[in-house]
């Protein structure tokens, strides 16, 4: 819970500086980075990366996502805010503030620098962004 509250904090440390992204821990087997409100929408939280042989195993945690939506989410070419707004790789809507994925790409491809998890106010709102975190390199 400690790191947790230390994350958050280096999080929020990011946010107040305008910077839309974080490396912020390695779990582990997993890597752990920041994923940050877009547009006021109050949707903060993390995004776990987990490899699985050729595969990533995407877990994103949202705080702050309104009752009953189901919001898009993608892995973008890009770094937050100004990715390619056509998604690179698929991921499972969140849900109750959680989406988990199994992509088929490798970790270090998708934490080369080049990616950006970012999450959709609806299917119907597509182009609104409520959230984004980008893939920094490194473990």
């Amino acid at each position: 819970m400690h790191t947790r509250l230390m994350v958050l904090t280096i999080a929020l440390a990011f946010a107040v500086t305008g910077i839309a992204a974080a490396q912020l821990t390695s779990g582990g087997a997993g890597r752990e980075r920041g994923v940050e409100e877009q547009n006021n929408s109050g949707q903060n939280g993390f995004v776990t990366l987990s490899p699985r042989g050729d595969r990533t195993l995407v877990r994103v945690q949202l705080d702050g996502e309104p009752a009953g939506r189901v919001e898009p989410a993608h892995l973008h070419r890009g770094e937050c805010p100004k990715i390619d707004p056509k998604p690179a790789y698929g991921l499972k809507p969140v849900v109750h503030g959680q989406s988990v994925t199994l992509v088929n790409a490798p970790i270090d491809k998708l934490t080369s620098g080049n990616y950006s998890v970012n999450v959709h106010a609806s299917a119907q709102n597509i182009g609104h962004y409520v959230a984004c975190g980008y893939l920094t390199p490194g473990t």
